[in-house]
């Protein structure tokens, strides 16, 4: 008989012991942010940012990103029993957590997105999740960013080391003590959407764009190649 402990990891004092587990291990990484300035800038002058990466790298970014807490941000969360602990978490770290998805009160849940986006100015968006599949990205990103007029800013993580979880989407941690780089890209402006045409273009384009950044399991495999090799020599 398999007993399912989420009801129990979805508890105050369970959620509050993740949340300084998380803050402790990721406080042992390198961390380097790139490019924050300018979308900042953006933010602080009264517009509009919805960050966005795949869900394979977002765990990296969780420690850090209580710095961004003053505009009480929004980020969409999936109703499921996962996505319980994800947003304990997230609440702990000062983000507002927005429970919905593509297939459970998406509807509802984008439109609170919108508005907590045009109030507080910022927000964040898991491009691909909170099921996959990994690297497609969902329509909901642009939506969001047209209906609040918003720039969207996509941003990457790099890990010198990493494990790779056995996953739809190849979780990533990174090791600890390991030099990571969190990089964020230009702002994106989708404002002028007019057509299905035009936005199935740019949720295309913006596929392209983050596709070279996703660690595909023939990455993985080529990194195990790798480590093996050196092993022998």
């Amino acid at each position: 008989m398999r007993i399912d402990l989420r009801p129990l990891l979805t508890t105050r004092p369970v959620l509050r012991v993740l949340y300084w587990f998380i803050r402790l291990y990721l406080g042992t990484i390198r961390l380097k942010v790139e490019n924050e300035k300018q979308w900042m800038d953006v933010v602080e002058g009264g517009g509009r940012v919805l960050l966005c990466t795949w869900h394979q790298q977002f765990f990296s970014a969780i420690r850090y990103f209580r710095k961004y807490r003053k505009w009480h941000p929004a980020l969409m969360i999936s109703k499921s029993k996962d996505g319980e602990m994800i947003a304990g978490v997230a609440q702990r770290t000062g983000w507002n957590p927005v429970r919905g998805s593509s297939s459970n009160n998406g509807k509802e849940a984008l439109a609170d997105m919108v508005q907590s986006l045009k109030k507080n100015g910022l927000a964040a968006h898991i491009l691909d999740g909170p099921r996959g599949p990994a690297g497609k990205i969902k329509a909901g990103v642009i939506r969001l960013a047209l209906d609040s007029d918003a720039v969207i800013v996509p941003f990457h993580v790099e890990a010198e080391n990493a494990w790779y979880f056995h996953s739809w989407d190849r979780f990533m941690a990174p090791k600890p003590f390991s030099r990571v780089i969190l990089r964020y890209g230009n702002c994106i402006s989708v404002q002028g959407i007019e057509t299905d045409e035009q936005f199935e273009e740019s949720r295309l384009s913006m596929e392209k764009t983050m596709l070279p950044f996703l660690v595909t399991p023939a990455d993985l495999e080529e990194i195990r190649l790798k480590e093996a090799a050196a092993t022998i020599s």
